[in-house]
């Protein structure tokens, strides 16, 4: 037995406006009813004011038609507006998820870590309130048209019913034209924003070194190739829409034509005046699949940008919620870790294992390339195990709610970013600010007395990506964010690459401080100017732990080494001489 599918989360939120749909298709059905106005007034006047030749019967007519038009243009706005509520609705539902997903896959470095996706979630949206989904709203009451068309003579009507078969089919053609070059041409100018987005975010060293010219060549390539493919379907898209056009113009002449001989043959319903009945009706039923057709390149990105944004979705799910745990204390277990870059398969730690009590400093040391990044990325959540767990105070770190755990945790990657806002933003992590903790972290790491120097203090912006402060100033302000409200564990990577003496002893000092406090450390570090506060340290070589323990006798272990390591060369040195 095949079991049932459930809905995507993106159809499942879609249905969820159904309300609204339902009550754009009234709205649609009553406003399209109103469109026979014309025709009506048109057969009053040959009927009644000709023969009666009455003044006030016209009056009254033209009153009646000038109500039913206001009637017709009050119902398209009230149906617009409830399917713009509808696009709205759905955009409140659906982009605190999809903002979740891609922050999701840009740190498991997936295809979808991009703005792209918001772009997409945008269109979908914008698809809701379109001209061409109102037109499909339309479509059901063509088949009220066509009903009439059949009263007046089902001469008429067939003749009707093959016309809109030919603009279905031409809607098929120009499906089968247009989507493949223009969906090639949207995942092109996908590839040609992103290169530009890289571009810009390196301006600094493809101006250094002269590169613009290249990367600008190359851009263009792409940009070509995007514009290359849309002009394809621009030209395929209209000629179908050209001809979509003239099918409907000689629909419209051909169902006059027809009528004035089925009434020469005594063959049509009604008289004279439904000759013209029949022309206007039949072309109303042609005027949907019109319209679709001349938007398909609406239909074709919404299309596109949904399979997007769906399979994006179904690739990262949304996180559980869990129950909630209590605040950690800052005791770390690492179990037999192993561990690379999401999506890679070679293993970068090789089976870690080590545990730290509240309180303790581990410093990580190794070579380049010894996986120190990435033991600080497993130890924050951030990235997950192949095989092995990180446990805060017995609990999976991975798996731990990030916005449940984020204060108690304290982080300092070795890029530092600093976000578009005031300092005093940037230190309290863009939450509420308290400015008394505010100060302490500033204080903390020497940065207090820089700060109150700034024009606007505490509130003066840091710029985009912190480029109103220099490297080190950047790098204390970020520190100042990692130890923000005293966390009970905190990770730092190279904290002292862009400090100098005076930032390295603040370090030093505010690590002492709140290890004293019983927060719980670990320093990823080429530089010795931490390990004096350090309580351990961890030796890496090559993803594996080469020595463990307290960090006095991981260094005379060192020493030890080096020392052996030494002494084969002097002896050597008298016999070569």
């Amino acid at each position: 037995m095949k079991l049932k599918k459930n809905p995507s989360e993106l159809r499942s939120a879609i249905a969820a406006q159904r309300p609204y749909f339902v009550q754009a298709a009234w709205f649609s059905l009553f406003a399209s009813l109103l469109i026979l106005a014309p025709s009506g007034y048109m057969l009053e006047v040959y009927d009644r004011v000709v023969n009666s030749r009455s003044h006030t019967t016209l009056a009254m007519l033209t009153l009646l038609v000038l109500c039913a038009f206001v009637l017709m243009e009050v119902l398209e706005w009230v149906r617009a507006e409830v399917m713009h509520e509808a696009a709205m609705a759905f955009d409140r539902r659906m982009s605190p998820r999809v903002f979740a997903a891609i922050f999701d896959a840009n740190l498991k470095r997936m295809s979808g870590g991009t703005a792209q996706p918001m772009n997409d979630l945008r269109t979908v949206r914008d698809f809701l309130f379109s001209p061409v989904l109102l037109a499909m709203m339309e479509a059901p009451v063509s088949l009220v048209f066509l009903l009439l068309v059949f009263a007046i003579s089902p001469v008429l009507g067939w003749s009707t019913v093959v016309a809109a078969m030919l603009q279905t089919g031409v809607g098929w053609l120009n499906e089968r034209g247009t989507q493949p070059p223009l969906s090639a041409a949207n995942r092109s100018a996908i590839a040609a924003q992103q290169y530009a987005d890289s571009s810009l975010r390196n301006a600094q060293v493809i101006e250094a070194m002269g590169m613009l010219r290249n990367v600008h060549r190359r851009w263009i390539a792409r940009q070509r190739e995007f514009l290359g493919l849309q002009a394809k379907a621009s030209d395929s898209g209209g000629y179908y829409q050209a001809l979509s056009k003239f099918l409907q113009n000689t629909v419209s002449s051909m169902l006059l034509g027809l009528g004035a001989w089925l009434l020469l043959r005594n063959e049509l319903n009604g008289g004279a005046a439904y000759m013209i009945v029949g022309s206007i009706v039949g072309g109303r039923v042609l005027a949907p699949l019109v319209q679709i057709v001349a938007q398909w390149q609406a239909v074709v990105n919404a299309r596109d940008a949904y399979a997007r944004l769906d399979s994006l979705l179904e690739v990262v799910p949304q996180h559980p919620t869990g129950m909630a745990l209590p605040a950690p204390l800052g005791r770390v277990q690492v179990e037999n870790l192993i561990a690379g870059a999401p999506g890679a398969q070679v293993a970068i730690l090789k089976g870690l294992s080590f545990a730290l009590q509240a309180g303790e400093v581990l410093a990580v040391v190794g070579a380049s390339a010894s996986g120190k990044t990435t033991l600080a990325r497993l130890l924050m959540g951030i990235w997950p195990a192949q095989s092995g767990k990180v446990r805060l105070d017995g609990a999976d770190v991975h798996t731990w709610n990030k916005t449940e755990l984020g204060p108690h945790v304290g982080y300092l990657p070795q890029g530092v970013e600093l976000f578009d806002g005031s300092v005093a933003e940037n230190i309290a992590r863009f939450g509420e600010v308290d400015q008394a903790k505010v100060e302490a972290a500033a204080r903390a790491v020497g940065l207090h007395e820089f700060i109150l120097a700034l024009p606007k203090g505490y509130d003066s912006p840091v710029g985009r990506e912190g480029a109103m402060l220099s490297g080190g100033q950047r790098q204390r302000v970020a520190l100042a964010r990692a130890i923000y409200g005293k966390p009970a564990f905190v990770v730092l990577d190279e904290p002292n690459s862009s400090l100098d003496e005076q930032g390295d002893a603040a370090l030093a000092g505010a690590i002492s401080q709140l290890s004293a406090g019983g927060t719980t450390f670990v320093l990823m570090t080429h530089r010795s100017s931490v390990l004096g506060v350090s309580d351990k340290m961890l030796v890496l070589r090559d993803g594996q732990a080469q020595m463990f323990g307290p960090r006095d006798d991981v260094l005379k272990a060192l020493s030890e080494a080096a020392a052996k390591a030494r002494q084969p060369a002097a002896t050597m040195a008298p016999s070569a001489a």
